[in-house]
């Protein structure tokens, strides 16, 4: 293969796994603080952002879910989040299950847009997308995730398959000088 679309393509897998773990840290960070204190999942920390979601404006298809699913069942829901973020930051920061990661993310960036980014119902379309930025941008990462490649270089994956490729080559010169 050419030298240097090897290059380019190494160059965007550096790319795309530097963004992936830029997210994973984001998420590891705000994941933590809901799985080791207690005030999101036990103290009504996600309680005050569902209702300030409901106050603030979600999508008119989602509020009977937040009012009448997600506030009846707030602490396990709370817990899940707490732990999903977790694992999704782990993830993606060690790139190992980055897809399945990454689709989780993106059903709960979809989720969150949803639940509170609504602009009004005559608001013109443009100001839905700047609504949404706070949620959209990482949905956009995670496409990003489950479409490319993101995990082949800087991951756990990456390096277990670069040590297979060394056991290999290395097997193969020892046959070789055998054989000779």
């Amino acid at each position: 293969m050419n030298p240097a679309v090897l290059n380019f393509s190494l160059s965007n897998a550096r790319a795309l796994a530097f963004l992936r773990v830029c997210v994973g840290i984001l998420f590891v960070i705000f994941g933590q603080y809901k799985v080791f204190g207690t005030q999101f999942t036990l103290h009504g920390g996600f309680q005050f952002w569902i209702n300030r979601f409901l106050q603030d404006g979600a999508y008119p298809f989602m509020v009977p879910a937040l009012r009448g699913f997600v506030l009846a069942h707030a602490t396990p829901i709370a817990f899940l989040v707490a732990y999903g973020e977790l694992a999704i930051g782990l993830a993606l920061l060690l790139g190992i299950c980055v897809r399945p990661a990454s689709a989780f993310g993106l059903l709960f960036m979809l989720t969150l847009l949803f639940s509170s980014n609504y602009p009004g119902p005559h608001a013109p379309l443009w100001q839905y997308f700047g609504a949404s930025l706070d949620h959209s941008v990482l949905a956009l990462c995670f496409v990003a995730f489950l479409t490319g490649k993101s995990d082949a270089v800087w991951s756990l994956r990456a390096r277990r398959s670069a040590k297979r490729e060394l056991a290999a080559a290395h097997s193969q010169a020892n046959e070789a000088k055998f054989v000779s």
